[in-house]
């Protein structure tokens, strides 16, 4: 099974009750692309990868654009299996992990069409049919995150990740303080999620100051040294998220004992395809991690989801997806909801979602 043709696709996703507010910068609507890849034989798949802004981590919209384009003439004529198909875009490009994503996804999806198999079979099978989630609130003022958190509690998310740094620690602490008097006793979890926005000596401080509330530090700080520093002075345990750009990072991560978990991206290690072997190293190394993505809507989703159902329950810190964020979906029978805390794993064969194109206009680039 060969790629006859790739088009790409921009659509502006509007943030809901904008801005979205974090330590990495302030956005109001998210610029996603989409993959339409076709077949020899005629089946389509839908592909997505979706960049928080310009700042959040090492890429963009525009640039997953520019990397589709420069790749998509050399895969035509591409066979399609994950394998063969990555070792193709490695050896058209370097590196751009985030835009060779959208294309593993589609292409997951195609052969999941092509077999009239789900995406999660073609990963190992699912463990469940409703995959935990996590909300992830704004950086804001430590009263409305606390009434956030309790809302949330009420509708059964078994996490909550708290959003922090890019200002006082002390308004930090004070939030984590204020969620901890509302959510105590109900048994959700609790990320503090820095992305990248503290300094080692407020991370300590903020440590000792909370150390009777349970969280996990999520990427405090900007660099691996960084987090080698607090590994040894800080109680929390510590997971790396943005730092986490390829497996090769992972294997140090997990291999030293340098992490006690992971926040990863979909679209940041490079597709499914790495997801699925970021995950069983996770599991040889008992690390709990999420399966989930920056934004993005049903494609990224369900891409997430799907990966999500296949990780071992004890390990499952959920899949997060823009769902809650975002208003509308690609599909609207079988878009992406959340319901009690969880998210129903989708029923069709590969993603399950089928995008209706005409939202997205005409494609930006076809091949």
């Amino acid at each position: 099974m060969k790629i006859r043709e790739i088009h790409i696709y921009a659509h502006d996703l509007p943030v809901k009750n904008p801005p979205r507010v974090m330590s990495s910068g302030t956005v109001w609507s998210l610029d996603t692309t989409l993959v339409r890849i076709v077949s020899d034989d005629g089946l389509e798949g839908w592909g997505e990868t979706c960049p928080v802004g310009s700042t959040y981590a090492e890429s963009f919209a525009g640039g997953a654009r520019a990397a589709l384009i420069e790749m998509a003439p050399g895969l035509i004529g591409t066979e399609l299996w994950p394998v063969s198909l990555h070792r193709k875009m490695d050896s058209l490009l370097n590196g751009h992990h985030y835009a060779k994503a959208a294309i593993d996804i589609a292409a997951h999806d195609l052969i999941g069409k092509k077999l009239g198999v789900r995406v999660s079979e073609l990963l190992g099978g699912a463990l469940t049919e409703n995959v935990p989630t996590y909300y992830s609130t704004g950086v804001g003022d430590p009263d409305e995150i606390a009434k956030i958190a309790k809302e949330r509690v009420k509708e059964g998310y078994p996490r909550i990740q708290i959003k922090l740094g890019g200002r006082s620690v002390e308004a930090d602490i004070e939030t984590l303080h204020k969620v901890w008097e509302v959510v105590r006793g109900s048994g959700v979890r609790l990320a503090a999620d820095g992305n990248r926005g503290w300094n080692t000596r407020d991370v300590i401080r903020l440590s000792r100051e909370c150390s009777a509330i349970p969280f996990i530090l999520e990427q405090p700080c900007n660099t691996i040294e960084e987090l080698s520093v607090l590994r040894q002075v800080v109680n929390h345990p510590i997971y790396m998220d943005e730092n986490g750009i390829n497996l090769s990072t992972v294997i140090t991560a997990a291999g030293t004992g340098l992490v006690d978990g992971f926040g990863m991206k979909v679209t940041r290690i490079g597709g499914l395809h790495q997801m699925r072997t970021f995950r069983d190293i996770c599991s040889a190394r008992n690390l709990p991690h999420t399966s989930d993505d920056a934004w993005g809507g049903d494609i990224i989703a369900a891409a997430c989801v799907h990966l999500g159902s296949t990780v071992r329950p004890d390990l499952n810190e959920g899949a997060w997806i823009a769902s809650p964020y975002i208003e509308g979906h690609y599909d609207e029978a079988a878009g992406l909801k959340i319901q009690n805390g969880h998210i129903p794993l989708p029923k069709g064969p590969g993603l399950g979602v089928i995008p209706d194109k005409e939202q997205f206009g005409n494609p930006v680039a076809s091949y």
